[in-house]
């Protein structure tokens, strides 16, 4: 059973309406609107630069921020792509979570801020995450490389990996997803029971801006849609979701499919937590952070 704090949570963004950015197309249409005439900033807290030593470049067009722990040498690096529908820039969340793996993993945290869509598709975006993936890796920072995705940055960083795997066989030493959004679609047919319960999502407008992510390309195009991409030859994956989740489904098949491609797998369902609950304020977030920590540690001292 979900703890007290999640449950009022819960009930707490229903109650906000929470779930009507994503209510129909024509409200995810109006976002990325509003968003082209007041683009959001994406840059990171005032408060994060007291813990960490922040530092900026560029990857072609995209701002790339490198967090790394104060005073000390990074135990480990981790690539970490921000979810947000691919049409929401950086939020504190994320800035939070950046935060725990700079201070309590002692890891350098790469965070691309990423074209949205629609200028930012598919088959623009994950070559480019490809890239920065692959350079992270050759830079063979100590501690190895971990890549982290929630939502959307799931999605896309699990296109970014089984990209480069194809390019050169090459992986991160772990790849953990939150809440992963992995097939744009939306036509899982257990999604339209779970949505009525989920206070966080809905299927048109996800889907509508996952059409805008695709662009030219179908829906299950891999680049798109990486749950319909080869598992085999990936990095041991870490998944967290939760059961008020519309997006669960997908996490679902991604573990019968990567167990299939006999691919190491940790798979953590939460009852009654809702889309990215690691990233919330509840105790159940709080463990679920606490065990990337542990991973990125693990990975540090293999």
């Amino acid at each position: 059973m979900p703890s007290l704090r999640s449950r009022a949570l819960s009930a707490a963004l229903i109650a906000a309406g929470r779930r009507r950015r994503f209510a129909s197309a024509e409200a995810v249409r109006t976002r990325v609107a509003e968003s082209a005439r007041r683009p959001a900033s994406h840059l990171p807290p005032r408060w994060l630069g007291r813990v960490a030593e922040i530092s900026r470049t560029f990857v072609g067009a995209w701002p790339v921020y490198d967090v790394s722990p104060l005073g000390v040498e990074p135990a480990a690096q981790v690539l970490y792509v921000h979810g947000g529908g691919y049409i929401n820039e950086l939020v504190r969340p994320h800035w939070s979570l950046v935060r725990q793996l700079v201070t309590q993993a002692r890891a350098r945290v790469v965070v691309p801020a990423y074209i949205l869509a629609p200028r930012g598709t598919a088959d623009r975006t994950v070559p480019v995450a490809a890239d920065l993936l692959s350079g992270l890796i050759e830079s063979g920072g100590a501690g190895g490389t971990v890549l982290i995705g929630d939502s959307a940055g799931a999605g896309l960083a699990l296109a970014a990996a089984q990209r480069l795997r194809d390019r050169t066989g090459a992986q991160p030493s772990r790849i953990v997803l939150i809440s992963p959004w992995l097939d744009v679609s939306m036509t899982h047919p257990d999604q339209a029971l779970i949505e009525a319960a989920d206070p966080m999502l809905a299927r048109p407008g996800l889907r509508e801006a996952g059409r805008l992510y695709a662009g030219t390309l179908s829906a299950d195009d891999p680049r798109v849609s990486p749950l319909h991409g080869s598992f085999a030859g990936l990095a041991p994956i870490t998944v967290f979701t939760g059961t008020r989740d519309v997006l669960i489904t997908d996490s679902r098949e991604l573990l019968s499919r990567a167990l299939a491609a006999e691919v190491d797998v940790e798979f953590h369902e939460e009852p009654g937590l809702p889309h990215g609950y690691p990233l919330l304020p509840v105790p159940e977030g709080r463990a679920a952070r606490e065990r990337i920590v542990e991973l990125i540690r693990a990975t540090a001292d293999a």
